[in-house]
């Protein structure tokens, strides 16, 4: 079984850089980040650099204690942070990680910023890993993001109900997700056919 190095490290595509995340991102993140509508769907407001601060100590944090491998994510052409993403929910004992904690700037949206993310995230989680699944996850009334997650060749598993509280005190119900080890050679397929395209 190969063993899962929950490391920093920086990952590449055609149009996005994944970079490890760090307090020397702040300033981009909040720059593109301070926008209510991001945050819509989010347990947490982003409306202060304060918070953007907050949110990056978290994820350092929750990295600190190898359950989680934050990342600010960089588009290729210009440099500018757009936004960020993280494995989560790490489980090396049953070989599953979790995608999430993503956002980009409004600018970035339904362009190949996100299919891109996420295409280095899968194929470093099932080809340098090792997972035999990842999950994602998300408010059951975030369409966009629930679209999203199919384009991607994610199987929808149920819906968790009651899930969490949002920061506004609303009881969340979440959807799940997953691609398992099995559909990962159709998916990367369909992800590189995607990264192709201008």
């Amino acid at each position: 079984m190969p063993f899962m190095e929950i490391a920093p490290v920086t990952l590449e595509s055609r149009h996005v850089r994944l970079e490890p995340l760090s307090e020397s991102h702040l300033d981009g993140l909040t720059a593109v980040g301070i926008d209510d509508a991001l945050w819509r769907w989010s347990m947490t407001p982003m409306r202060h650099r304060q918070d953007m601060a907050e949110y990056v100590a978290a994820a350092l944090a929750d990295q600190a204690r190898g359950i989680a491998l934050p990342f600010a994510t960089v588009d290729r052409a210009t440099s500018q942070v757009i936004g960020s993403t993280r494995f989560g929910n790490i489980d090396r004992g049953n070989r599953r990680v979790e995608i999430g904690w993503t956002w980009l700037g409004r600018n970035w949206q339904r362009t190949p910023a996100n299919s891109g993310a996420k295409y280095l995230m899968l194929r470093h989680a099932f080809e340098t890993w090792g997972c035999l699944r990842v999950e994602l996850k998300t408010d059951v009334l975030n369409q966009q993001s629930r679209n999203a997650m199919l384009r991607l060749g994610a199987k929808e598993e149920g819906i968790l109900r009651s899930h969490m509280l949002s920061w506004e005190g609303r009881r969340r119900d979440s959807v799940y997700y997953s691609i398992l080890d099995t559909e990962w050679p159709a998916v990367k397929a369909r992800l590189e056919e995607r990264e192709r395209k201008p």
